[in-house]
């Protein structure tokens, strides 16, 4: 159900208290659709999350640590220009639509106060946030701006005066009256149609809602449902289908199971979206590279398939040669200008072959021609050979590349944009140059095996590299899965127990391309037996010496491992 009308009206009551008051210190706008504010109240730090990403357009206080980008956009430069320092006067709920309002109050150059609204409007794919002038209602400008050919029910650009969106009519429940109540029974008998003529509703609280008329179709029965919504705890349901849902209340009438409940609401949503919202953010960051990884993935398939083509043709080449031998065998027989020939085969009991020939050529010039192909494929073999080895590993390069992408956080992206520029895949763009940051055990992945042994776990080529080699003592144990890309995962124990061993396998066969496999094989070595071959590319390192282990990774497990 969230963040439709009624969810908002209970979370205000959990989030209301904690920011009202409080002073926005800091603004910043970590991706594309996100912002992030921090409130400093009470000599607390709250940092304020508001998407309007079109799939979950939502609002909460997150604990989750994001990277201030290293330029600000132009709508961050105006917040930070009229909102930073201002204090959060209030935080209002347009009736029970999915438009929150937060009231700030600031002062001008001139030292004159001013009221702003900062308005949050979650609507799908029409979400936006519009800061705007409570004095003369003019927008100051807005996280999309809209052209006006795309939406002609209100201007949505700077200067323009702000109006609400195009609203449904219907009901607030929390206002209805014994009177409305009975009047609105006697028009609209059936529950279901009684519950439609309200607003704020997603589809699974219409269904509760009717289902609680259904029981008892009274006054009394309305204050209890929508009542439940002013004393708001979280709560994690699963579906049938096995997809979560979060709410603020304990549906009865739906078919659902509930895994998690917490008095903290907000808590609860940022645990909710925890997993969800870093993939998000890691598409918007890594679309480029990703198109990147995907496009040299497609080429190097098609070389691939092309190469093992022209080896099995090089490898079946014998067919020219023995052609070549029976026209020079059989000279007499083929005369100038003739377009082919049948000839004894005496490979195979004489049985006729048939041999095309240029009819521009003396009949020991096809014989010739037959020859030179011959040996051209024959000496092709150790060079295409070649060609699909390194075609092969740019393919397990790229796979790599692909898997640190899928278990990437937010702030790693950037050491894999690096990463493809160094390898000359990607051009670094001179405008936005970074200083690159050192990798440190806090870049890692750790993990605390159930006896209190440590696991590092490298996130991408250039973390592998520097755990493996630099980082790792040489009697530590190096994980990784076989023949498929993966992290690199070091246990720091010189002499592991076979749970420990277990363990460490299932953390690398989960940060691995085989992570939803079962079985997955799993090798293990001291970190004394891998090397870097000269020249290798990122992440590529040999070893001997190794034992296996077959493991099926269980997420739920793994990550509860994590520190």
């Amino acid at each position: 159900m969230a963040f439709d009308g009624l969810f908002i009206h209970s979370f205000l009551k959990n989030l209301s208290p904690t920011l009202i008051g409080g002073k926005l210190t800091k603004i910043y706008q970590p991706f594309e659709q996100d912002l992030v504010l921090n409130f400093r109240k009470v000599r607390k730090n709250q940092r304020l999350l508001i998407s309007a990403n079109a799939q979950n357009p939502r609002f909460y206080i997150t604990t989750e640590t994001i990277n201030n980008p290293d330029v600000a956009p132009t709508f961050v430069m105006v917040l930070r220009k009229y909102l930073e320092g201002s204090i959060l006067q209030e935080i209002k709920q347009v009736d029970v639509e999915r438009i929150v309002n937060f009231h700030f109050s600031n002062r001008n150059e001139l030292g004159d106060e001013m009221q702003l609204i900062l308005s949050v409007e979650l609507m799908g794919r029409h979400s936006n946030v519009i800061l705007y002038n409570a004095d003369d209602n003019k927008i100051i400008d807005l996280l999309k701006r809209i052209n006006p050919d795309e939406n002609r029910a209100r201007l949505l650009l700077p200067h323009a005066s702000y109006e609400l969106p195009p609203l449904l009519p219907g009901l607030n429940g929390f206002n209805l009256s014994l009177d409305q109540f009975n009047n609105l029974k006697t028009k609209y008998p059936e529950p279901m149609d009684f519950v439609k003529q309200f607003n704020g509703l997603d589809g699974d609280d219409k269904k509760e809602f009717a289902g609680y008329l259904e029981d008892d179709f009274t006054y009394s029965s309305l204050q209890t449902f929508f009542n439940q919504f002013n004393r708001p705890k979280g709560y994690i349901l699963q579906t049938t289908k096995h997809k979560d849902r979060v709410y603020t209340y304990l549906p009865y009438h739906l078919e659902l199971n509930l895994i998690y409940s917490n008095d903290d609401i907000n808590k609860t949503l940022d645990d909710f979206y925890h997993e969800q919202a870093n993939r998000e953010w890691v598409k918007q960051k890594s679309k480029k590279i990703e198109n990147i990884v995907n496009n040299e993935l497609k080429k190097l398939k098609k070389k691939i398939i092309k190469l093992r083509k022209q080896l099995d043709q090089a490898e079946n080449s014998e067919g020219y040669r023995i052609k070549g031998e029976l026209l020079n065998a059989y000279l007499h027989e083929v005369k100038p200008g003739m377009e082919s020939i049948d000839l004894p085969n005496y490979y195979k009991n004489n049985q006729p072959l048939k041999i095309k020939l240029d009819p521009a050529l003396s009949p020991a010039r096809n014989a010739q021609k037959y020859f030179t192909r011959y040996q051209k494929l024959r000496n092709s073999i150790k060079h295409v050979n070649e060609q699909i080895k390194l075609a092969n590993e740019n393919l397990d390069y790229f796979e790599s590349i692909q898997t640190a992408i899928d278990n990437a956080d937010p702030q790693d992206i950037d050491a894999i944009s690096d990463e493809l520029i160094n390898q000359g895949y990607l051009k670094e763009q001179t405008h936005n140059r970074r200083r690159k940051k050192k990798i440190s055990e806090k870049n890692l992945n750790t993990f605390k095996l159930n006896d209190g042994k440590k696991v590092l776990v490298g996130k991408n080529n250039y973390q592998n590299d520097w755990l493996t080699l630099k980082k790792s003592d040489k009697r530590d144990y190096w994980f990784h899965v076989k023949n498929m890309p993966g992290s690199h995962v070091i246990l720091q124990d010189s002499n592991p127990s076979d749970e420990d061993i277990k363990e460490a396998a299932e953390i690398a066969a989960y940060f691995s391309k085989g992570k939803t496999s079962s079985h997955v094989p799993v090798d293990y070595v001291q970190v004394k037996r891998i090397k870097k071959p000269n020249g290798a590319k990122p992440g590529f390192v040999i070893y001997t010496g190794q034992n296996s282990i077959e493991v099926t990774p269980d997420e739920q497990d793994v990550l509860s491992k994590k520190i």
